[in-house]
Parts: structure tokens; sequence; C-alpha cells
């Protein structure tokens, strides 16, 4: 088809359209709103192009702010006071909280709900109070996109009235009520008369009579446009919501809205690329007329594809029973086996029962005859009273055995039966563990927890991997609780909202706690069992973010500084070359410095890095700017034959004002190995071996990551194995000034910032 004939076809579209000659009968779906499930009612266009209801709007602003409201008239639109809003019906506010609860997970779209900013004036009308203090809502979910929607400082009163689905709303209102006339709106019952025309400049509709009466040849009102009976009167001006009297003419393609020249010279759409108003009529009416055309043109495939669906339904359905049956059924043969062990379990118990009374009762009564004047010692009694010495023998001799067994018995008493049933105790727990295991075969396997990229500050950010079955899932949970220090759970399980990726972050955790976390994935509403849980140590206080600096001390010849600032390496360069014969003569190359670019100056802080394995020497810690522009300046030497032990120069009086002198406090890591300093009476180490000065119990194995805590204000400073949270050593520290994390480095070395800590760079 040609442009001329394509141009024809849409052409005759639209005439169809404006003619009325679509069946707007079809159309009732689109003219609900997603929030009321009632046709529209003055329609508002939200800035991501859906339209709500005037009324939902307010509603649903209302609901999860109604104290905004309670500040008086200026919280209310004009001619709407409070005392006239009713109250919206249960069955409404049910839709409209689930119309704004959308779920979202951490790191991905904004948090769901109404975010309260200011005064509640930004939902009412122009003449809101700027003074007021009373909170506002100006923020909601769009029930169509499921987007944060900012109502902007105007509230509802910027939004655009869309008065195109308005008047289709009331076409379809009026070819469902055609039986129902409407009457004019001058005459009076009950001579009252049907309406024939209704005025817009009016707004009002009038018989035939009554509109000649009203609309006289030869003056301004004959010149009023009319049209056929209705009730909807729209402007027929499209004003600026901003700029009140000033008509809208320009067509924003940014915003996508139409905007006044005002808008354009001075407003919110100055540096927007805009179009004159008949530019976009024309181009969004052929736009929209060709995609019309081809829906028309795609109408068997349409309804095949209908009947596709259909079908699937009836399939769904027919197999979604077939399936309750079948499990049904074998949840009724689990039951039967289980009512049929447990029959015999039972009998078993019973059976062991009744056979332990009676051995115990027969002794009962063996004994009982033991007793005087009854049983065996009664009929012995009656025996002794025989005087024939050949009857008395006869009978004595059988009686004497008897007494002798009974005697025997008394004096090894045993009961014959044992009560204690503990060979019936019945385990179950492998059975319940089974059978809480029990899944259908499509359930995805549990995810596991990536140890290696999991961090834990302040926030946490934990990871996994998902299981191998090459099954995309739907989402994934993570669950969280608190622990206390000796394993024992002391609170529920907290989940996350649905997480849509591999990772996941849980915010506001409590400093120095144990968290112990979980995660499962759900295919289909069928969900996996939950991964092996995993515990992390929070640190013992907020994280403090920074980046290397690469402006105080810093040594560009041995230094080399990433583009992040996020990793520094030493390397032996020239330098190191040509300083190889002063070694020969005892004395040592110097460490090369480098601090944070974020300084602290009050509070508790916690950062964490990574150091090399390879690495040579590298000294961590804090660093005092008072001291440090005098250290830069007069440089000493770190590593002078003073502090060699071989060197006979190690004099304690020495090391003490050199310590005071220096601006550094610092840990010594260095070829795998992380060196614990001597004790003094202002460090501590957190064993009694390394406390003891022996230079081997000091040498312990450098960790995975390692993790610095600076506690301003009581003047200490703390090392940490960052991934078990075991504070390895302590000490006092000088914190005059500010305090800057510091690294020293010395042949080839290499430290690592943990991404957490450079994406936060915070300067306190």
């Amino acid at each position: 088809m040609s442009d001329s004939e394509d141009m024809t076809e849409f052409a005759s579209i639209v005439e169809r359209i404006e003619r009325g000659e679509v069946p707007i009968k079809n159309i009732e779906r689109e003219l609900i709103c997603p929030i009321c499930k009632e046709l529209f009612t003055h329609p508002l266009i939200l800035p991501c192009q859906h339209s709500v209801c005037h009324k939902c709007v307010r509603e649903l602003l209302m609901l999860n702010h109604e104290d905004s409201f309670d500040a008086g008239s200026e919280c209310s639109l004009p001619g709407s006071p409070r005392s006239r809003v009713p109250s919206p019906s249960m069955e409404r506010l049910d839709r409209l909280v689930r119309s704004a609860t959308v779920r979202r997970s951490f790191g991905s779209r904004g948090r769901r709900g109404l975010h309260v900013l200011s005064s509640c004036s930004s939902i009412s009308s122009p003449g809101w109070r700027r003074g007021s203090v009373t909170p506002r809502v100006t923020t909601i979910p769009c029930p169509g996109c499921h987007h944060d929607i900012d109502l902007g400082e105007r509230g509802i009163s910027m939004l655009f009235r869309n008065f195109t689905l308005e008047s289709i709303v009331e076409r379809y209102r009026q070819a469902a009520r055609a039986a129902i006339a409407i009457m004019c709106n001058i005459c009076k019952p009950p001579q009252q008369q049907e309406a024939t025309k209704s005025c817009m400049d009016c707004k009002a509709s009038y018989c035939n009579e009554c509109f000649k009466l009203h609309h006289p040849w030869g003056t301004p009102k004959a010149q009023h446009e009319y049209v056929g009976p209705t009730t909807n009167f729209r402007p027929k001006v499209l004003m600026c919501p901003e700029h009140e009297m000033e008509k809208v003419n320009m067509y924003c393609e940014v915003c996508r809205r139409p905007v006044c020249h005002l808008c354009k010279l001075g407003g919110s759409h100055a540096n927007h690329k805009v179009t004159s108003m008949s530019s976009a009529y024309k181009i969004l009416k052929e736009k929209l007329a060709k995609s019309i055309h081809y829906l028309i043109s795609k109408e068997d495939q349409v309804r095949t594809q209908i009947t596709e669906l259909e079908l699937l339904i009836n399939q769904t359905e027919e197999n979604g029973q077939l399936a309750e049956r079948h499990a049904n059924e074998h949840f009724e043969r689990l039951f039967e086996t289980l009512q049929e062990r447990k029959s015999e379990m039972l009998r078993s118990i019973e059976q062991s029962r009744n056979r332990r009374l009676d051995q115990l009762k027969g002794q009962v009564e063996e004994y009982q005859g033991m007793l005087e004047n009854s049983g065996l010692v009664g009929y012995a009694q009656e025996v002794l009273k025989e005087t024939d010495q050949s009857c008395f023998v006869q009978t004595a001799k059988q009686l004497h055995t008897r007494i002798q067994k009974a005697t025997e018995s008394l004096r090894t008493f045993h009961p014959s039966a044992d009560p204690c049933f503990d060979e019936f105790v019945l385990d179950t727990s492998r059975e319940e563990t089974l059978l809480k295991e029990m899944c259908f075969g499509g359930v995805p396997d549990p995810p596991l927890i990536d140890l290696s990229r999991s961090r834990v500050y302040n926030e946490a950010t934990i990871c996994w991997r998902l299981s191998d079955d090459h099954l995309p899932t739907d989402h994934q949970i993570l669950e969280y609780r608190r622990q206390a220090e000796d394993g024992e759970d002391s609170g529920v399980w907290r989940a996350t909202d649905r997480v849509y990726g591999p990772s996941s972050v849980v915010c506001d955790l409590e400093p120095d706690s144990l968290y112990a976390f979980r995660v499962r994935s759900c295919r289909n509403s069928m969900f996996s069992p939950y991964s092996p849980e995993v515990t992390f140590h929070t640190p013992p206080a907020p994280a403090f973010g920074f980046l290397f600096s690469d402006k105080c001390g810093f040594s560009t010849e041995r230094l080399v500084l990433n583009k992040r600032r996020d990793s520094v390496e030493s390397v032996a360069g020239m330098a190191f070359l040509l300083a190889a014969e002063r070694v020969q003569t005892g004395s040592y190359i110097g460490l090369d410095y480098i601090i944070g670019d974020a300084g602290i100056s009050q509070g508790r802080h916690y950062w964490a890095f990574r150091v090399e394995p390879h690495s040579y020497l590298v000294k961590v810690g804090v660093a005092s700017d008072s001291k440090l522009l005098e250290w830069f300046h007069n440089p000493r030497d770190t590593s002078s034959p003073r502090y060699d032990h071989d060197s006979g120069h190690d004099s304690g009086s020495e090391d003490t004002c050199y310590e005071i002198s220096q601006p550094f406090t610092l840990l010594t890591l260095g070829m795998g190995k992380l060196f614990i300093p001597k004790a003094s009476s202002s460090s501590s180490v957190s064993t009694a071996s390394a406390a003891s000065g022996d230079p081997g119990n000091r040498v312990l194995p450098m960790p995975n990551r390692v993790g610095v805590c600076l506690d301003y204000d009581a003047g200490r400073v703390y090392f940490y194995d960052a991934d078990t949270m075991r504070c390895l050593y302590e000490r006092q520290v000088d914190c005059s000034g500010t305090m800057y994390p510091a690294f020293g480095l010395m042949g080839s070395g290499k430290v690592h910032l943990e991404e957490f800590i450079t994406a936060k760079r915070l300067t306190f």
C-alpha cells in the first residue's frame, strides 16, 4: 500500500471515529478507572499518561495520610469542604490499598507507598497556603504502570483533565441510557419538554422554544456553540494549570503534555523540546490512526489468539483439577500408611504393657502370700498344727521348698517386669524433615549464599548463586534474624520484598551483632527449600566511606593509584634500585604513605580493606592531621637501626619519644603475616600468648580482610579480622585534630578498599 493510500485509509478511520460509527458499547473496559473500577468521573492525566478519577486521586492521598486533611479548609478542594467529603466505602478503600501496594526490591524501583513531604496544600486547588506546616502527600503509585508519580509542589492542581476520555465516557453513558431523555433546564414541570440542544457556553440544555428564547438572532448569545443534548459541558479551550489565564498552544515532547508559551519562556519546560499544538495533533492523530488500522487489519489473528487463550484456560482448569486430585490421592495414601503404622505401633505398646502388667500383678500375688495369715504363710501355719508325724513330713517337705524359694526371692528382690518404655520412644525427626521438604517435581533447588561476595556492615549486601537446574525462577525471598552471642535465636525471621536478581540489601542492622541469613527461590508459586543458614557479625560502628587521597604526601614515583582511587599499589622503581648500596651499610628505605580523602572528628567509625597476600610490607591504621604536615616536611626514617633487634640500639626511651612524635598509629602486615606490636600500657591484644611478648606468638596469619574501628571520643583504635569480626589488637591513640585512615607501603604491595566503603564517601 502506498503512502497516499495509507493516508486515505487513516483519514477514513479518523472520520469513522469522529462520526461515532465505531460501536462505543464495546470499549467499556477502556473507560473503567483502575482504582474504583467504575466509569471515569472527571479523569485526570498523570505524568505517565495513565488516567485516574479525580476523586480516586484525592482518596488515595487521604488514605495513607488522613491527618494531612485535619488542618482546615485549605486541605480541601474549593466547593468540597472536609465536612462534605464522603467517607469512601470499605470496598473502595480495599481497592485503593491494593492499587497502592506494589512490591519493590532493594536496589530496584523506588519504595512503594506514599511519601509525606510538606504541607497538604499540594493536593488542593490553587489558593493553597505556602506557610502551612501540615505534612502533605505529593507522591502516589500509578495503578496502571506501578511507577511512583510525583505530583510536584502544586499537587493534583497541576494535572490536566482528560476531556477526550471524559467525552467518550459521556457518549457511552448516553448510549447506555438512550431510553432516558435529557430534559430542558428552563421548562418547569409539568410542561417540561425534552431537550433538543445543549449550549456549551451556557452549560445548559434547552428545548427548541427555550433555545430560541434565550439565544435570539442578532445577539451575542446567538454565536454560542451548541451540540446535541448532553450533560457533559467541558471548557471550549484547554487552559494551562500552572499559568491559569494562558491557553495551551504547544506540546512538550519531553514531558509529553500540553504547555503554554510562558512554560516555554521561563517555566519548568524552558529547556525542553516543544512543538506546535497543530503539529503534535497531526502527528499523534496519524500515529493513533495507523495503530488502529494495524489492529483492525489483524482482527482475524486476534480472534485466533483469543481462541487459543480460551483453550489454554480450559486446559489450565482441567490440568489444575487433575493435579489437585493426584495430590489428594498421594496424601490419602500417606495418611493410610501413617494410620496403619500408628495402629501397629500402638498395638505393640499395648501388648507389651499388658504382658508386663500380668507379670507384675503375679509377683504382687506371690508376695501377698508371704504375709501372715494369708497365702503361703497362712497355709504353713496350719501345717505346723499337724500332730501326726508321717502326715506332717509328707506335707512339710514340699512346703519347706516353697518357703525357701519365697525367702530367697525376698532377699534378692527384683521386679518381674521393667516399667520403662524407652524402647518404644519414637523418633520422627527424619520423617518430619522429609515431609517438610516434600515438594512437586517442578520445585527449584535452593540457592546458595555466596560468602565470598556477601558483605555486612550497618547494611548487608547478601549475594547468592542459583541452582543449576537450568530453569528460570520467578523471584527469591531473603530472610534474616538477629542471634544472641551464644548462638541462641533471639528473634523471628524477617523477610525482604521479592528479589528478582542474585543479591539483596538489608538495611538498619544493629552494630556489633550476629545475624543469620537464608534465602529460597520461587517458581510458579512453588517455593524451594531454604538455603543453609549463614551468619555474619556486623561491625562495632557504622561504615566510614572514603577514597585514597592523591594530595597529601602521595609519592607518584613509587605508588600507583587506579582511576577510581580505591586501590593503591607500591612498585619497586628506580629509586629503590639506586638505594640498594645503602642497604649494605645498615640503612633502610622508608615507607611511602597514603591517607584517605575524608577525615573523622567525632564518633565511632569502621572501614575494611584487603591486602594482597604477596605484599612485602604494608602498615595500616590512622593518622592525625595536626602532625602530618610536620612529618612530611621533615621526613624520618621509619626503619632506623634503632629498631633493628640485632643492632643493639633497642632503647625503650627512644621508642617512647619516637611514638609520641609520629602522626601514625599503624599495624604491620606483610608476606602473608600480621605482626602484633609489643604489649604496652596503652594497648591490648586478643590472646595471652601474644601479650606475653613472645615474638613467635605475635605473628598471626594475615586475614583475608582487615577492619579498622576508630573511637574518636574514647581515643582508641581497634584492628579486626573483618570476616569473623574478631578483635586482633587495640591501643590508645591521640585523637588531636582530624583523624584520617592511613596506609604505608614498602616494596611490592597492594591495598584494595571494599566497594561499600568507597561507595559511601561520607565526610564527618
